[in-house]
């Protein structure tokens, strides 16, 4: 079981959110893309029971651990984990189906990967996620072409080095994504530690 210091000290705000944000009285189906090392499926698993959670990674090292924490637990309402490349279209995601899931969840993916990983993330959920479903992202972003505070433009700066395929991304340019694939910016939350919570709406065709 890894153990990731961030998602412990996450898990808990971004539980918060989720829990104002989706309906707790009935069944509702679930995707975490992106999952890590499984600490943050197991935690939402636990508190939020109406919910039936599929964990996923493209890291095949997570995947492990996510399947140790699901051991660990017990928890009925997690299933196996799949392994998934976001950057690939939705036909390629474990066998989710189309218009079946009420939640999609990232977090902390967006900017430490290539930026077709991004595209593939809105236009697969925008596919897989059921009119009026939810898509909850988590983590640093610039807003409106500027990256605040210091501590932010210096991680930039570091992922930058690493790849420069990665990087903070914009919330404008995330919402223009979205938008192209049915998906729309309903609330940025402000969250600790200079992160955000951006919950997307599929648009309904009724």
């Amino acid at each position: 079981m890894l153990n990731a210091a961030a998602a412990e000290r996450n898990k808990e705000p971004i539980l918060a959110v989720l829990g104002e944000s989706v309906n707790t009285g009935r069944p509702l189906q679930a995707l975490e893309i992106s999952s890590g090392t499984g600490q943050h499926v197991t935690h939402f698993a636990q508190a939020l029971r109406n919910i039936t959670w599929q964990p996923s990674e493209y890291d095949r090292q997570s995947l492990a651990s996510i399947e140790a924490y699901r051991a660990h637990y017990q928890l009925h309402n997690v299933k196996p984990a799949i392994h998934l490349d976001a950057s690939l279209p939705h036909e390629y995601w474990g066998g989710v189906q189309p218009e079946s899931l009420d939640l999609v969840v990232n977090i902390n993916m967006i900017h430490i990967s290539p930026i077709a990983c991004t595209q593939g993330l809105f236009k697969g959920t925008g596919a897989v996620l059921k009119p009026q479903g939810l898509l909850l992202t988590y983590g640093p972003y610039a807003m409106n072409g500027q990256i605040t505070p210091q501590s932010n433009v210096d991680f930039d700066y570091s992922l930058r080095q690493r790849n420069p395929e990665w990087g903070l991304r914009d919330i404008a340019f995330l919402a223009s994504i979205a938008q192209k694939n049915g998906l729309f910016l309903e609330k940025v939350v402000d969250m600790p530690a200079n992160n955000k919570c951006l919950l997307f709406r599929k648009e309904s065709l009724v």
